[in-house]
């Protein structure tokens, strides 16, 4: 029996005395505890034993877990078989990187003539169902977009966040961004873009588009959702226009951007960053309860804005 079955027998309580949690009912540090794991931080065994603390008024550890794991199924916003768009999973080479990459592109199937595009780069756990869905929302907007999928060399996304994420530990993430880079490369060069290439990342994925922006000369525009940053010196050889997104509460990645901030004033770069109050790290991912739909809303909108702006 498993750890976690032993602490959901335990922790049970008769249907008529259990609580569904909501975003409002639990405790902020659930959100914080969950980053931690999420982040690698934390094994399981410890983040579950640390989640028991909050199992109390009528909730229950299972409900606790049931509530801030992803819900992939209920929240897809365009479907993969959306009949407005050409979808399709393709392989492209990178040499520098993992080799061959598989990765999703995704374009209207009314377009006429060259599209501007977006590399959509996922978080710390490979292409999972709300990646591939940001990446068919961005070609929605009349954009061609490809979402890699950094564990290709490892067999691909497995199907479940936990496993995406202890299988992208087993990577580089320097040669990931090879990955990232190779398939700006890529869609820079297909016949159905203009060359006009933006990229858009997430968590991992916000560090990815920071670097693209220091690494990559003609990257046109680049959004960071709550990535790390980098240093002053590489700061200092950004091309590309930055829409840079943070949530308020989002502590961990929120320190690095006074210096950061700092840098780019320091070296004339043209950059637009925004808070957003009373979010979490993640606040976009709407498959988590961490989803803020009001600033995610906004945050998109600015997002889709900017690249029209950039892209052309």
């Amino acid at each position: 029996m498993s750890f976690l079955s032993i602490i959901f027998r335990i922790d049970e309580k008769p249907i008529n005395q259990m609580k569904k949690p909501t975003k409002e009912s639990v405790n902020p540090e659930v959100f914080k505890l969950y980053d931690d794991y999420a982040h690698n931080r934390m094994e399981r065994r410890e983040f579950l034993e640390k989640l028991s603390v909050y199992a109390v008024g009528g909730l229950t550890v299972g409900s606790l877990m049931s509530f801030i794991m992803p819900n992939y199924r209920d929240t897809i916003q365009v479907s993969q078989d959306d009949s407005s768009l050409l979808t399709e999973t393709i392989e492209y080479s990178s040499p520098d990187g993992g080799g061959t990459i598989k990765a999703q592109l995704s374009r209207p199937k009314e377009a006429k003539g060259k599209l501007p595009g977006i590399v959509v780069v996922h978080e710390n756990r490979g292409l999972n169902p709300y990646i591939a869905d940001v990446g068919r929302r961005a070609a929605k907007e009349g954009f061609i977009s490809i979402a890699p999928d950094a564990l290709s060399p490892l067999g691909g996304y497995p199907g479940n966040d936990d496993e995406g994420r202890t299988m992208q530990r087993q990577r580089d993430r320097n040669e990931m961004l090879n990955d990232f880079i190779a398939a700006f490369e890529y869609l820079r060069d297909h016949e159905g873009c203009t060359g006009n290439v933006g990229v858009v990342g997430f968590c991992f994925g916000g560090w990815v588009s920071n670097m693209m922006a220091v690494q990559v000369p003609d990257l046109r525009a680049a959004v960071p959702f709550y990535g790390s940053q980098p240093t002053a010196e590489e700061t200092a050889k950004i091309n590309a226009p930055l829409l840079i997104h943070y949530g308020e509460l989002d502590e961990r990645v929120n320190a690095g951007w006074p210096a950061y901030e700092e840098a780019l004033k320091a070296n004339n770069k043209s950059y637009k960053a925004y808070i957003y109050p009373n979010a979490n790290h993640g606040f976009h991912n709407d498959s988590t309860p961490r989803y803020d739909e009001a600033n995610a809303k906004l945050a998109w909108g600015r997002t889709i804005d900017f690249f029209k702006k950039n892209l052309g």
